[in-house]
């Protein structure tokens, strides 16, 4: 089997890092802060992939995958630029259209018999899903400390605006909102 150097293993990471946050930002219905978060840990992943992936070469020559990994830095700046400037349907479209662009790739990565990942799937599986497994972990626990995080600085935003409509204990009515210029 082939040495699995440390360029070779981080790229595998965090490719397996971007296929599982895809359908957690494509599915999921709210688009808040959690989103954000999670888009950006997803698009700096991506850029990742894509660059390393041209020093990941087979007998010293660029393949296909290389090419799409080009058009795929064009597109997640695309969507990455379209989400800045307010273009929903254009980010979500370059963002679907790069998930889908690493789906194949992983497909063809998985599926080649001469490529690096069947033989480690075939020499040694156990490696393999336990790498897969802790990925999915560590998504997870990305996601779940971001969800708590947000529930937790909402529950603060209510406490306070609940504690500000509360009369103090000296006063004899309840204090009036403040509108406008409080001068």
């Amino acid at each position: 089997m082939e040495h699995w150097n440390v360029l070779l293993v981080s790229h595998v990471v965090a490719a397996l890092f971007v296929l599982a946050i895809g359908p957690v930002q494509i599915f999921r219905r709210r688009r808040d802060s959690i989103h954000r978060t999670m888009g950006y840990l997803w698009v700096a992943a991506m850029y990742y992939v894509c660059l390393s992936s041209f020093w990941i070469v087979s007998e010293g020559h660029f393949t296909w995958l290389h090419g799409l990994s080009a058009f795929t830095i064009l597109t997640v700046t695309l969507g990455l630029v379209s989400a800045i400037r307010r273009n929903i349907p254009a980010h979500r479209g370059n963002m679907v259209g790069s998930y889908l662009g690493i789906a194949i790739a992983f497909g063809f990565a998985v599926g080649v018999p001469g490529r690096s990942i069947p033989r480690l799937l075939l020499a040694d599986p156990g490696t393999a899903w336990f790498v897969v497994l802790l990925v999915l972990l560590t998504v997870g626990a990305v996601y779940l400390s971001l969800l708590r995080g947000a529930t937790l600085k909402g529950r603060s935003r209510m406490g306070a605006q609940a504690r500000s409509t509360l009369p103090l204990p000296y006063q004899t009515e309840s204090p009036k909102p403040r509108v406008g210029n409080p001068k």
